[in-house]
């Protein structure tokens, strides 16, 4: 969860600016936390106040978290129909198929002991806003790559287990970096942000290859460093340092839910 967190920091100044260059600096006077982060948190507390076997409950907590955050910072980057949605007092789904269910699920990777259940909550998660089948189907891939990740499964179990569920991963970085432009659909940015995992060798590694393809940067290191905070863990220092670009507000609610769920 708190590599989700750190992804989209690192990658918020390279979203729109990216040399294409894995050399870049991780922390700078531009780098601030996003949508990415914010929704991420809001999934989280969902997570850590719901009944994970009650589906109105926790949609109906993952709906007012982020709201509830959300509305407390509206330059934070949201897309336009998501934002409407923000700040708005119905509830309701339009169909979306983008990243943003991917980017905000890995909480549900953390809240459940299996995968069958992890899969249930990453697709009532989406639900709530994406409930385009490729916008269910992207939360579900981050969310399953977590939890294999995080539950001590191999690159290979987990690149199998995404071809077999999900998307064809036939490609590497090398590969489509030159030609990788800004895609904010799961299935133009999902299996990108896992192959990025995959080819990784540590944590940084993995949130410096998604920030070297290009496109929305912050989004994809984002999933990518999901899946490679579960993967590999995080180091104190890189921890500390992300967590100084969120406020005091913020970081509350970010504590609130991973007391609970970083067990």
């Amino acid at each position: 969860m708190l590599g989700a967190i750190i992804g989209d920091i690192v990658g918020s100044p390279y979203e729109f600016s990216s040399d294409k260059e894995k050399d870049f600096e991780l922390f700078t006077d531009d780098s601030r936390f996003t949508d990415d982060s914010l929704m991420t948190i809001a999934v989280g507390c969902a997570c850590a106040e719901a009944d994970i076997e009650d589906e109105e409950g926790f949609k109906w907590l993952v709906i007012n978290f982020m709201r509830e955050i959300g509305r407390q910072y509206p330059e934070a980057g949201y897309g336009g129909m998501f934002y409407d949605w923000l700040f708005s007092d119905e509830d309701y789904s339009y169909g979306s198929f983008g990243n943003g269910s991917g980017m905000r699920v890995s909480p549900t990777a953390w809240a459940a002991d299996n995968i069958t259940d992890v899969r249930r909550l990453a697709r009532w998660s989406a639900e709530v806003t994406h409930d385009h089948p490729e916008g269910i189907k992207g939360a579900e891939t981050i969310a399953s790559a977590v939890f294999l990740a995080r539950t001590g499964k191999s690159k290979d179990e987990i690149r199998e287990y995404i071809e077999e569920n999900f998307y064809t991963l036939d490609f590497t970085c090398d590969s489509i970096r030159p030609s990788y432009s800004f895609d904010v659909t799961c299935s133009g940015s999902v299996p990108h942000a896992i192959v990025c995992f995959l080819e990784s060798t540590d944590f940084i590694d993995a949130i410096r290859n998604a920030v070297s393809l290009g496109g929305d940067g912050d989004t994809l290191a984002s999933m990518a460093g999901a899946i490679a905070e579960a993967f590999y863990g995080t180091d104190a220092e890189t921890e500390e340092t992300a967590l100084s670009y969120l406020d005091e507000n913020i970081t509350e609610y970010y504590l609130s839910y991973s007391s609970v769920l970083y067990k």
